[in-house]
């Protein structure tokens, strides 16, 4: 309803022969209130053109810019604020988060200079994490909250998010409730809600706050494609793709949209259709990135396996420990005639107790091509009935970690034989000892795991994480948390630990 008097509004205003800026101005700031930055930019654009130098119009525009991610559209509007002469601690501050947005972290902590204020340390804090500087993000979050900082809604906001980036669900949870304080019914709000509901495991929560939000706010892609990604996780593809057709509607270009199209796409085989939506971003592309390897994948399904297994090979060189790489990689190799490598590639997936039918059969392929005695083994293992058992324990302990039914996890994971000499199996299994409060369980099994992949990522962040949470060990914690990041350094989960390991650590 408040959607339709705001369009109506603007409507009635464009309607007139001659514009009123003073109406468009009026509905604009509806539209800022109820959080439709979009239609707040457009009637502010088209007000300024009746009446180019009202500052109150050109500050709500730089704001509505800003909200909208346009750093360019916000410097731009600012420096006409400026020709009008306004400048104060706030547009200076606006400043420097237009120069974040344009990829000017360093310009932007110049700009802040010592100003105290809390909006100034959430501005520092986004500068630091632009910058991969997540411990200085924490550092700057914690000093904004420390300055008044819990009366600042955006800032209680970044710090929530960033505390469920860092899986601190704990800090997360009371940062949602001062959020709730100031505005509970805000999109942000709902949106931090779903999100820790998601990551709690609390489907029917996240759905509902969601859901709220979708509601509340109709033109706003975020609810939407926040919907989708829970029914993708909950196996709902076809419902995850037909809410993503709504996003696209208000957001077509909207990031979020572009990479659930690219997902879902992915999973129905799709791969005309994630090759065209990514054509032209090839050279932009993280390898790494869901977007990176799903057009890879794209590519080796469309008949372009040279340059699908370039893709992979990068990413798996950056990420090593990321099994969807590997197993890609492998199949790349395969299929443009490099059997050795393949077989190379696919051993520690293969070798683990954790190999399903598709890692074996693709294994067994690559071994027979190469003529490695090593298939005989291997088509034993695919043919055994105990590859069912373990694919059925497998599954029942990842299903047990995503309710996060600790207990569960750790009784089916236990079931696998072999696991003992299996790091993925022990790293799952020290988290979830970890969050059983058995501490003891968990730092054995996470120094199992490294001591059998010490040169894993995954490996040195679970043995540190254990450490963190468990406040055992911290000058080690704080050594495996640091070894972690320079093997993965893109990862943002082992960012946003460190910084917690290194505010910990003192």
């Amino acid at each position: 309803m408040k959607r339709a008097l705001i369009i109506a509004a603007l409507l009635a205003t464009a309607a007139c022969s001659r514009p009123d800026p003073a109406a468009q101005f009026a509905a604009a700031r509806l539209a800022f209130a109820a959080e439709d930055y979009g239609a707040a930019r457009s009637g502010l654009l088209a007000a300024l053109d009746s009446d180019a130098g009202n500052r109150e119009m050109l500050l709500l525009l730089v704001r509505s810019q800003l909200r909208l991610g346009d750093g360019d559209g916000a410097q731009a509007t600012l420096i006409r604020l400026e020709d009008a002469g306004v400048r104060t601690a706030e547009t200076v501050r606006m400043k420097a988060e237009a120069a974040i947005l344009r990829g000017q972290p360093e310009a932007a902590l110049a700009l802040l200079g010592k100003d105290d204020d809390p909006e100034a340390w959430r501005l520092r804090a986004a500068a630091h994490a632009a910058d991969n500087d997540s411990a200085a993000a924490l550092a700057a979050l914690r000093q904004g909250m420390a300055t008044g900082g819990r009366r600042n809604y955006a800032l209680v906001h970044d710090y929530a998010a960033f505390l469920i980036a860092a899986q601190d669900y704990a800090g997360a949870a009371a940062a949602l409730e001062t959020l709730r304080q100031l505005g509970p019914r805000r999109l942000d709000t709902l949106m931090v809600a779903g999100a820790l509901a998601s990551d709690l495991g609390k489907f029917d929560d996240a759905k509902r706050s969601f859901s709220a939000a979708a509601d509340a706010y109709p033109a706003r892609v975020e609810p939407l494609t926040a919907l989708a990604s829970l029914a993708d996780m909950q196996g709902q593809v076809d419902a995850a793709i037909a809410l993503v057709a709504r996003a696209a509607k208000i957001g077509p270009a909207h990031p979020e949209v572009t990479d659930l199209t690219v997902q879902l796409a992915s999973e129905k085989g799709g791969w005309e259709t994630v090759r065209r939506t990514l054509v032209g971003q090839e050279t932009t592309l993280d390898p790494r990135s869901a977007n990176g390897m799903s057009y890879a994948e794209a590519l080796l399904r469309l008949g372009h396996p040279e340059q699908a297994r370039a893709i992979f090979a990068k990413a798996l060189l950056l990420s090593p420990q990321n099994p969807y790489a590997r197993l890609m990689l492998g199949e790349a190799q395969l299929a443009v005639g490099d059997a050795v490598g393949a077989l190379r590639t696919m051993r520690p997936l293969s070798d683990s107790v954790l190999a399903g039918q598709r890692e074996l059969d693709l294994a067994v392929r690559a071994a027979k091509a190469a003529n490695d005695p090593v298939a005989a083994a291997l088509m034993a293992r695919l043919g055994s009935p105990q590859l069912k058992a373990n694919q059925q324990l497998a599954d029942a302990g990842q299903a047990a970690l995503n309710r996060q039914d600790w207990k569960a996890a750790l009784a089916a994971y236990s079931r696998i034989p072999g696991f003992e000499a299996d790091a993925e199996v022990l790293r799952r299994m020290a988290a979830a000892a970890a969050r059983s409060g058995d501490t003891d369980a968990a730092l054995r099994q996470a120094d199992r795991a490294l001591e059998l992949a010490p040169r894993n990522a995954d490996m040195l962040h679970t043995a540190a994480l254990v450490r963190l949470e468990t406040g055992r060990d911290r000058e080690q914690m704080l050594r495996l948390m640091k070894q972690a990041c320079q093997l993965d350094p893109a990862n943002r989960l082992f960012r946003a630990d460190l910084a917690r390991a290194e505010a910990a650590a003192g």
